[in-house]
């Protein structure tokens, strides 16, 4: 299989002399960086009510696509990012966790609909989640805790021999057939011949392109600043969270993983942080937990927006611990979330990602006609009725 290069190769001697010049460790710049950013994401969150579950469930019950393009939006311009950064040799994207050979359909699937399901039940994903507890929704506390903990166990913990059994022996190992990633260009490069950088390219163009079509056509998209503001914003975020751990982190004694924004493995990861703080080191991801929790906060505050809010009732309470518990669980069997998945995972253009945003948005939709009717079986007699 060909090497995958980039097409511009940037001296990297003016980063290093940089980050020599700081007297920060590298991990801690690059969790400074998460942090900013984070705050910035969960502003972007607060103000603009980006949503993933909001989403759909606007189509489901709205038939309006308004916000799910802002979603395909912040898709379309983190591909265009990260491929532009790759391309030019300032980050490597098959170094990163969803580019690996071992590709893992089942975790993907399965683990995409029960975060799907999750939460609706949970009323948000992880990110919407953060940035309602930094707007004093003491609901949002509860499943920011719970699912923390059930992803902290399915990583690590008592569910983890589960799924070490159930989905690891699923996984295919794409070394055997000639491939050192699961990106979609490196495959098809391979299949078709072509250089890698190129078909990484047109794809990324392509996929891009047609995104941003899908989102511009409708008119009232167009000309609701909220949503394009959203969509944009939060790709260009995406984008650089993979400039912060690929650049800035690309030490040559202590580099940092190449990563972006995801938030439910890192939420597990900022509890334990919060219980072992002494001796700990914090990363990209759990400093820009605290940053999404920190920007609404500041957001919601400058707004008139922050409030208390609480559960309606005991049903209301065991909805939304059961939504956590399946969105922490689920979101670790795909390695990712709505954004870690959905945008991060995505402007990749690996394959894992795609099957799990398709798993997370069937499992949304699944999840809103559960709500709806009551029952596992009469959402999918629903389903099937509309189909």
């Amino acid at each position: 299989m060909q090497a995958r290069k980039p097409y511009i190769r940037i001296p990297a001697s003016p980063l290093k002399e940089q980050r020599a010049m700081s007297e920060l460790p590298v991990h801690q710049l690059v969790a400074l960086l998460g942090f900013g950013l984070g705050a910035a994401f969960g502003a972007v969150v607060q103000r603009t009510n980006f949503c993933a579950m909001g989403s759909v469930s606007d189509i489901v019950y709205l038939e309006d696509w308004g916000r799910f393009r802002a979603w395909l939006l912040a898709i379309a311009v983190a591909i265009a990012g990260a491929t532009a950064l790759d391309a030019a040799g300032l980050v490597d994207l098959g170094k990163a966790i969803y580019a690996t050979p071992n590709l893992g359909w089942l975790g993907a699937i399965a683990g995409g609909l029960l975060f799907g399901i999750g939460m609706t039940l949970a009323s948000g994903c992880g990110s919407r989640s953060l940035a309602r507890l930094g707007a004093g929704n003491l609901k949002s506390l509860v499943v920011v805790l719970v699912l923390g903990i059930f992803a902290y166990m399915t990583l690590r913990g008592l569910l983890a021999a589960g799924r070490v059994a159930a989905i690891e022996p699923t996984n295919v190992d794409l070394r055997a057939y000639g491939q050192q990633t699961q990106l979609l260009p490196d495959l098809l490069a391979a299949w078709t011949g072509f250089a890698a950088g190129n078909v990484e390219f047109a794809i990324a163009v392509c996929v891009a392109l047609a995104l941003c079509w899908f989102c511009l056509k409708d008119r009232s998209f167009r000309t609701d600043a909220r949503n394009l503001v959203s969509g944009v914003a939060i790709g260009l975020l995406v984008v650089a969270g993979w400039a912060a751990t690929g650049i800035v982190g690309n030490d040559d004694f202590e580099p940092v993983p190449l990563a972006s924004f995801t938030f439910v493995a890192p939420i597990g990861d900022a509890l334990v942080y919060l219980m072992t703080w002494t001796g700990a080191k914090i990363g990209f991801g759990v400093a820009s937990v605290f940053g999404v929790v920190a920007g609404a906060f500041v957001a919601a505050r400058l707004n008139g927006e922050f409030r208390l809010e609480g559960f309606a009732g005991t049903a209301d309470l065991l909805r939304h611990l059961a939504g956590a518990a399946m969105m922490g669980t689920g979101g670790v069997l795909a390695l990712g979330c709505t954004v870690g998945q959905g945008i991060t995972g995505l402007s990749t253009l690996a394959v894992g990602s795609i099957l799990a945003f398709a798993a997370l948005v069937g499992g949304a939709v699944l999840g809103l006609k559960y709500l709806e009717h009551g029952g596992v079986v009469a959402a999918f007699k629903a389903l099937t009725a509309r189909a």
